[in-house]
């Protein structure tokens, strides 16, 4: 059965000329190594969105995160094992550990981030310079949370 989770990406503008967006990702240690990627996790029995997101924001950035009392997903964004990603399957990011729906926000951090627990760092990144190795998948989650920004 897929697991219902949490996936967010804080974004901030860029200030100077010509500001685009950047991108808040944590790197951590994962199945494929040492990556960065976006933050999120499993959304608990009996937990809100809002109170997913949150829990993630405060366990990982110990800092919180601006979101209405009902958030709606920005995107619906499917995470596959290698092995059973169906022959139908539209973009969707690899995870081996398991089959997860994630329901994708684009949020406003409201404190100075701290990493911590499975957050070795944080950084903000302009999308057209995105770090390398990311977590397969990533990118492709960014590509849609942000239509028409250049994200390489």
């Amino acid at each position: 059965m897929p697991i219902a989770c949490v996936d967010f990406v804080p974004v901030r503008e860029k200030q100077g000329n010509g500001a685009t967006p950047e991108v808040g990702l944590i790197l951590r240690q994962s199945p494929f190594g040492l990556v960065w990627c976006h933050l999120g996790g499993r959304v608990l029995r009996g937990e809100t969105l809002a109170g997913a997101i949150l829990r993630h924001s405060r366990d990982t950035l110990a800092t919180d995160v601006a979101l209405p009392p009902d958030p709606q997903p920005d995107y619906v964004y499917q995470w596959f094992p290698p092995e059973i990603v169906p022959d139908d399957a539209p973009g969707h990011g690899e995870d081996p550990r398991k089959h997860a729906i994630g329901l994708s926000f684009i949020v406003a951090l409201t404190g100075e981030p701290s990493p911590a627990n499975e957050a070795l760092d944080f950084a903000y990144f302009p999308l057209d310079t995105l770090p390398d190795p990311l977590w397969p998948g990533t990118q492709g989650l960014l590509e849609r949370l942000l239509p028409g920004q250049s994200v390489t």
